[in-house]
């Protein structure tokens, strides 16, 4: 036994090298490590600071103050007297903890947590979870109907995307006593999370109660759930490389599958196809029984579809299927000044182009009060001279423009005269001449 902490202090060390260089964490990269003062997290920052001189990163500290415990005070003056003794900079976050949220106390600390850490600008948040915690994760995800990808709980590097700070767990492969020998030969000093003992918590039964339990039959179990966690995340790489290859195999244009593509899929590659790019897009994944019912609806139903698939929303028209935000309200009338430029629009956008001989003739438009609005009752637009003026709801057949989308669409009004509409054209009256100055509207 006297060896563990001589080992701990050699181990690691070496391990946390092993994730910074795998991340390639170097000069001029900036690291935030998450303090709450516990044992874990005084670890980890101990361990970066010794690797400071080495890799060149430079170091903070962050402690969100949940104010939940009596002695959260005590907690943040602590962290800030360890940083402050090493000469780091150290950022407090208070946050309010919603007492009623639908998922419990635990988890709205959690979310607030995290929402904070959020704000912080760096280019990595370094986080003090090690294998007894990643045990626990994949026990709480897999008793929670979890799939593939929760199964696999948290990655030692999880790179940054689309505005997100990247995560490093670099103690992930150590076990709780090995950082707690680290602690002793270190004779550093952390806090205590009454709490942490409350069986109340699910996550405190699983680690106080059912873990040990497990562990009478099953010696190891801890080991062997993290190692699970390794193995379910190789599988989820692996599906997303699949959904990859899908989404070219039925890709049209930039943004949106072939249906009949689609439907050559087995029923678990369409579903996998799907929660991959609703996670792409930065929504949630939605309930297993959503998507089996968009799954049925687009295989049986022939005819425009709109699924509400989570935070998202699953279309399809005339062939083609894509995954995009529930529209917004149709906004309200907008006065518009003719020029170059972006208006936003339901959610959408208005652009706007100087032009030669196409688009609005400019001089139409000179003079005149313009504004954008909702389609007006009635509607007609006559979009060649060697047409008659056709009827909105021919025209968006013709256009491919499906039923939920024609009341969000813009019309350009000129002195209460509709001149365009987004994704139809340009009535004949206010065309611009070839040769003229004019304006190109695109609505997207």
């Amino acid at each position: 036994m006297a060896r563990i902490p001589e080992q701990a202090l050699r181990v690691l060390p070496y391990r946390v090298g092993q994730t910074l260089e795998a991340a390639g964490v170097g000069a001029a990269q900036r690291l935030c490590c998450a303090l709450s003062g516990g044992i874990d997290s005084v670890v980890l920052l101990d361990v970066l600071a010794s690797a400071q001189a080495r890799y060149g990163f430079s170091l903070e500290a962050a402690h969100v103050h949940h104010g939940l415990n009596p002695a959260a005070d005590d907690w943040a003056a602590f962290c800030a007297g360890l940083c402050r003794a090493r000469n780091l900079p150290l950022q407090l976050f208070r946050v309010a903890v919603a007492r009623d949220h639908p998922d419990g106390l635990e988890a709205a600390a959690r979310h607030a947590r995290h929402a904070a850490l959020a704000q912080l600008d760096c280019d990595w948040l370094v986080l003090g979870h090690h294998r007894d915690d990643q045990a626990e994760t994949v026990l709480f995800r897999l008793l929670r109907g979890a799939g593939v990808r929760g199964a696999a709980a948290m990655r030692a590097i999880a790179p940054g995307a689309d505005g997100h700070i990247g995560k490093l767990r670099p103690l992930l492969t150590n076990s709780r006593a090995e950082i707690h020998a680290y602690a002793q030969a270190r004779g550093l000093r952390w806090v205590d999370d009454d709490s942490n003992g409350d069986p109340r918590f699910a996550r405190n039964d699983l680690r106080l109660r059912l873990i040990p339990t497990l562990e009478t039959s099953f010696p190891g179990a801890r080991a062997t759930l993290a190692r699970a966690a390794t193995h379910f995340g190789e599988a989820a790489t692996l599906l997303d490389e699949l959904a990859a290859l899908d989404s070219e195999m039925a890709a049209e244009g930039n943004d949106a599958f072939t249906h009949a593509l689609l439907l050559r899929l087995s029923d678990a590659r369409l579903a996998n196809l799907l929660r991959w790019r609703i996670r792409t897009l930065g929504g949630l994944a939605p309930s297993a029984a959503r998507l089996t019912e968009a799954l049925r609806q687009l295989r049986t139903v022939d005819g425009p579809l709109r699924l509400p698939l989570g935070e998202l929303v699953c279309y399809s028209y005339r062939g083609r299927v894509w995954l995009a935000p529930p529209l917004s309200a149709p906004p309200a009338a907008q006065a518009w000044q003719p020029g170059a430029g972006t208006s936003a629009w339901a959610g959408g956008a208005i652009d706007c182009h100087a032009a030669t001989g196409e688009g609005i003739a400019a001089a139409a438009l000179a003079k005149a009060h313009c504004r954008f609005t909702t389609r007006p009752p009635g509607l007609k637009l006559r979009l060649s001279a060697e047409q008659p003026a056709r009827h909105f709801k021919d025209l968006c057949q013709q256009a491919g423009i499906p039923g939920w989308l024609r009341d969000h669409l813009p019309v350009l009004e000129v002195d209460g005269q509709v001149a365009w509409v987004g994704g139809i054209g340009t009535d004949v009256a206010y065309a611009c001449a070839a040769g003229a100055a004019g304006w190109r509207l695109v609505f997207r």
